[in-house]
């Protein structure tokens, strides 16, 4: 992808982010998913070779559509464009966290715990305004590496192709990589795959994130090896290195018990004592965007080098 059209993409990102109503590849791929889901073997063992098939099957083949539309004469560009900007989602994250922060603010809990719910995975009917607080909190940390990091990672790597098979397997992990009865088997392999895939960006977010409160004078004493402790308590190779950056650089702490599909689940905490409150949340929005701001610049800088 050339430097001028990855800026172009980036740029849209920023100030589109994912419009409402618009046609996007992940409804796709989650469309199809679901259909797939459904057509699943019962059977333990067939069921988790069902859904390694479907993952790399689909991976393969958002690819080899991405290449085929922009390799087309003429309009190549125009979709290199299209692909690369729906592939990012730092824009459509920021306005999302802010639309959640805007509504706590105002103490309009029933409206953020709807809006809330659109972002995270979790149950957020019976959350309180300090729960809805962490949830986003975690929420805007983790998906700066997943929404963003990870994909603009695999763009600069390999072009919008690239880019799609991992948000085949991204988008895949998000729907079935759950550890429970019904998606333990039918999820084991994408969830593996987006591990692997995400191990470098995950690191590359926490870095990022790490600098930022650097240039900010947010500089708590050996922060790095806290970071690594506090990922390391993490079920999850990948989501502990944002979210412990983003606690620590903000101050205030992450983890504790969440509600998914009707069960509590007790995370690991990361970071040092302190509740997310509204300056917390700014912080965590500022500190993405700039963070964001800058590897995206530095991808533009790979792009010219190479």
């Amino acid at each position: 992808m050339t430097p001028a059209l990855f800026v172009v993409a980036a740029i849209l990102d920023r100030i589109l982010g994912d419009p409402p109503g618009w046609p996007h590849p992940v409804r796709l791929i989650g469309a199809a998913l679901a259909r797939l889901e459904r057509a699943a073997p019962v059977s333990p063992f067939p069921r988790r070779l069902y859904g390694a098939a479907v993952t790399l099957v689909l991976a393969v083949a958002c690819a080899l559509v991405v290449h085929l539309l922009i390799s087309l004469p003429g309009v190549g560009g125009l979709f290199a464009v299209y692909f690369a900007f729906a592939g990012l989602a730092l824009g459509s994250l920021l306005r999302e966290g802010r639309a959640v922060l805007h509504l706590l603010e105002a103490g309009d809990l029933p409206g953020a715990r709807r809006a809330l719910a659109g972002l995270v995975s979790r149950d957020t009917a019976r959350m309180d305004s300090c729960a809805m607080r962490r949830a986003l909190a975690e929420t805007v940390s983790e998906n700066f590496n997943d929404g963003f990091v990870a994909p603009l990672f695999f763009l600069v790597l390999g072009g919008p192709a690239l880019l799609w098979a991992y948000k085949a397997v991204s988008t895949m992990d998000s729907m079935w990589g759950y550890r429970t009865p019904h998606y333990r088997e039918l999820g084991w392999f994408c969830a593996r795959a987006d591990d692997v895939l995400a191990f470098v960006p995950a690191r590359v977010s926490a870095l990022a994130l790490v600098a930022v409160g650097w240039m900010m004078h947010r500089r708590p004493v050996g922060v790095w090896g806290r970071i690594r402790r506090d990922a390391g308590t993490m079920s999850s190779p990948n989501a502990g290195w944002p979210m412990a950056a983003a606690a620590w650089v903000c101050g205030a702490a992450m983890g504790g018990p969440a509600v998914y599909f009707g069960q509590t689940v007790d995370k690991p905490r990361l970071g040092p004592d302190g509740r997310w409150d509204g300056p917390h949340l700014r912080l965590l929005v500022r500190v993405v965007s700039r963070a964001g701001t800058g590897l995206t610049v530095a991808g533009m800088l790979v792009l010219i080098l190479i």
